[in-house]
């Protein structure tokens, strides 16, 4: 599929394929990706070998590429596109967390890492970071310059805190949620650690979801509604 034509005057998309063999997960990336101004999908592969396939024909600037594929691990692919001559960057979307992997796909022009599963707002980040990068052009006046450059690609900063929060408390409800037990959190034992309110906790931990920083989940317990309970995510 051909990227969305840009306007005139407007700098050209960063054009993306999607390399991801499930359909439900390709579909949520190419979706993600879409919201991303600056960013087009040119197209999904299911394999390795469809990707290959797919970019003799349509050039792509970036790879969203899961490393488990069908036909092979997604670092194979990238070695194969080095090897014909492709420099496209690659971001590794995986829920691998061997650091021996980590330290190949850099070596392989892997910008970055991202963690299944992850939020828009998670992709979004890296994305737009991504993007900053690879507009930095010219000769550098000195290593204060360099390490500005690199550090938009590789130190994702925080998301905006919503109106009424504030970084004090959010500290406090990282911390309680971070030493909380393995299977996760409610917002109530939050807040009785905290010393504020439910809604209160429960807004600053919805904020810690909605950063990708933490994931929730329902717990069936006693007869009634299901109570939610919040995790930290480790990646982060």
């Amino acid at each position: 599929m051909s990227p969305p034509q840009a306007k005139p005057g407007d700098p050209a998309p960063i054009r993306v394929l999607v390399v991801e063999d499930d359909p439900v997960a390709a579909d949520a990336h190419r979706m993600y990706v879409e919201r991303v101004p600056g960013f087009a999908v040119v197209g999904t592969a299911r394999s390795g070998g469809d990707a290959q396939r797919l970019l003799e024909r349509t050039p792509a600037d970036l790879l969203l590429l899961d490393l488990y594929l069908p036909d092979g691990h997604g670092l194979q692919l990238v070695r194969a596109l080095r090897a014909a001559g492709n420099g496209a960057d690659v971001i590794a979307v995986t829920s691998a967390r061997d650091l021996a992997v980590v330290r190949d796909g850099v070596s392989l022009g892997v910008v970055q890492y991202v963690l299944k599963p992850f939020t828009f707002s998670t992709l979004r980040d890296r994305l737009l970071r991504y993007a900053e990068f690879r507009a930095t052009a010219g000769e550098a006046s000195g290593q204060d310059e360099v390490d500005r450059a690199l550090a938009a690609l590789r130190s994702p900063q925080p998301a905006a805190m919503p109106k009424g929060l504030t970084q004090a408390t959010l500290h406090a409800v990282t911390e309680a949620l971070r030493g909380a037990a393995e299977e996760g959190v409610s917002a109530a034992a939050t807040a009785e650690t905290v010393g504020i309110s439910r809604i209160t906790a429960r807004r600053y931990l919805e904020h810690l979801v909605e950063a990708g920083r933490a994931a929730r989940a329902p717990h069936y317990g006693q007869i009634g509604r299901p109570e939610l309970l919040y995790r930290w995510l480790s990646e982060h």
